[in-house]
């Protein structure tokens, strides 16, 4: 994994198609410009805790502006998907002879068994294309990259949502890059200063702090070779690795 300004979902990296739950649109409030939101509600762990709520099982809002009507959402998809995803989001017709031609099931199989094999593979890429038709909304486990707090300002840093954060999913001779377009105000997680030392002593020294994110997709930007997916922090949740204790569950304000 790339440190700072480069970050990978915790994923597998191959596969062609991840697991996609089509959900029903939650009605959520209208997307703020790029950079208004706010973020609020910083639980301590037991509040968090009591809520019985899980990031897996909120649902999802839907896409905003020219993707309103996508209601569907992806939790952890692959490489592949993901640019299955950017093709379909940018109205590019996705280059499946040529994947199809380069794929190594294609490439090395005896010349007896190729048009079979071809066929085999276009169905399968052909099925992951049209299984992220209509998605909207992502969510993504990662390293959160957690700072360590700030009493001047009363909050700590998830620098895995800074607006210098690029996820990337490289897959087929592409590469998809997804940011964060409020990544500056989400990055920010308010904390009392007695919460933080009760979160500090749950973290330990040089602790492993997990992210759960849940992802608003609101533009794309074709390029060569892959282009980027722009997205907006819903909520997220913070876990401690080591003692798998809740950190917070924050919402970030639309």
């Amino acid at each position: 994994m790339r440190r700072n300004s480069r970050l990978e979902p915790m994923r597998g990296c191959i596969g062609l198609v991840a697991a996609i739950l089509l959900l029903p649109a939650c009605g959520g409030p209208k997307a703020p410009d790029s950079e208004s939101g706010q973020v609020s509600g910083a639980a301590s762990p037991d509040t968090a805790q009591a809520r019985g709520e899980s990031a897996a099982t909120r649902p999802a809002a839907a896409g905003q502006g020219a993707f309103a009507g996508r209601t569907g959402e992806l939790v952890n998809p692959d490489n592949s998907t993901m640019v299955f995803l950017y093709y379909d989001l940018a109205g590019i017709p996705p280059p499946i002879d040529d994947w199809v031609e380069k794929d190594n099931r294609v490439q090395y199989v005896p010349a007896i068994e190729k048009a079979a094999k071809r066929a085999e593979v276009k169905a399968e890429l052909e099925s992951g294309v049209a299984a992220v038709r209509g998605i909207g909304t992502l969510r993504l486990s990662m390293n959160a990259n957690l700072s360590e707090y700030d009493p001047s300002y009363g909050e700590f840093m998830v620098r895995a949502l800074a607006p210098s954060s690029v996820v990337e999913f490289p897959a087929m001779g592409q590469k998809v890059s997804l940011k964060f377009s409020n990544g500056r105000t989400a990055q920010i997680w308010k904390v009392p200063a007695a919460d933080a030392q009760q979160i500090r002593d749950k973290i330990g020294y040089g602790g492993n702090v997990s992210l759960d994110v849940g992802l608003r997709i609101t533009g794309v930007l074709p390029a060569p070779g892959g282009g980027t997916i722009s997205t907006e922090v819903i909520d997220y949740e913070l876990q401690d690795n080591r003692s798998g204790a809740m950190l917070g569950r924050i919402q970030v304000t639309q």
